[in-house]
């Protein structure tokens, strides 16, 4: 926590893409499975919402193993999206979170357009669910593996699509192995999304000098961790000042202080992605230093963060 704290009267709640938030503090997808993983850990009535991992058409039986590696700030994945599928996803884990006490964020991932869209159409009559996330970082098998998220035509036109058929509010991802997160943005905000979230791994590689053998049976991964929270912040505040959509911070947010420098960049609302691996709590320890932050610095409405750098 920061400070001790002057016992003001604060106001934590924000409004991303039309939806109140009690907090700005959120879970990344595929760190935090679907909240039931974390509830003995966790408060999770405490959280502005649970992010759940991606959520596909049919199931997914992700990348073969070995799909994990530690890197010195923080870790390479290749799992894959591995997931049983929205019909198991609605039946065994929907229950749960709506009882959950919390907001509730479905992230999405598909191989076509029609995959996101049957998806996203499915899950658009559940009460539970407050607000989808479309995860563009996944392949295109119709243009070559591409992913959609790589190309600003693509993104555009995968929005609009999910947009159209979705009672729900649209939030979608961006990846961040791009030339120019502003020209994405954009793409997005032309297709109408309500808000935007970034970013999403970035590609890397390890190679075991000994053995001389990728680390990685899929030899690339998808770097998170502190390693990638300057380019994370770059990223937000980029966007931030590309278009006018709400936007949810996250990559290597560790601490309330990287919550907080996520938030002054342009960030609403912010997610906690591999500290989880690390410290289960991570998500209310940074909410409560978050809260200890504002109370140091005479802050009653955490919305006077956002894009209030200098």
């Amino acid at each position: 926590m920061i400070g001790k704290g002057k016992n003001l009267s604060l106001h934590t709640e924000v409004t991303v893409a039309g939806v109140n938030f009690q907090n700005p503090v959120m879970t990344c997808s595929g760190t935090f499975g679907s909240g039931a993983e974390y509830g003995e850990f966790v408060d999770l009535s405490r959280l502005g919402a649970v992010v759940t991992k991606g959520v596909s058409r049919d199931p997914w039986e992700g990348n073969p193993t070995p799909r994990l590696a530690e890197t010195p700030a923080g870790m390479l994945n290749a799992i894959g999206l591995q997931n049983p599928g929205v019909d198991t996803f609605t039946a065994r884990d929907l229950p749960f979170l709506a009882k959950a006490g919390t907001r509730v964020i479905v992230n999405v991932c598909g191989h076509s357009i029609g995959e996101y869209k049957d998806v996203v159409e499915r899950l658009s009559n559940e009460a539970a669910v407050d607000a989808l996330e479309i995860n563009i970082s996944c392949p295109n098998v119709k243009q070559g593996g591409i992913a959609f998220g790589t190309d600003p035509k693509q993104a555009e036109k995968v929005t609009r699509e999910v947009k159209a058929v979705s009672s729900k509010p649209i939030i979608m991802k961006l990846s961040p192995n791009v030339t120019s997160i502003p020209d994405m943005a954009k793409a997005c905000e032309a297709g109408g999304a309500d808000a935007l979230s970034l970013i999403n791994t970035i590609t890397g590689m390890k190679i075991d000098v000994k053995t001389r053998r990728f680390v990685l049976a899929n030899r690339t991964g998808g770097l998170s961790g502190p390693a990638v929270h300057p380019v994370a912040v770059r990223m937000v505040y980029e966007a931030a000042h590309a278009v006018k959509l709400p936007i949810i911070g996250m990559g290597g947010i560790e601490t309330a202080e990287d919550a907080v420098e996520m938030m002054l960049a342009g960030a609403t609302a912010i997610a906690v992605g591999s500290a989880n691996f690390r410290h289960p709590t991570a998500t209310t320890d940074i909410l409560d230093g978050m809260l200890a932050y504002m109370q140091e610095n005479g802050i009653t409405d955490i919305r006077e963060l956002i894009g209030a750098v200098n």
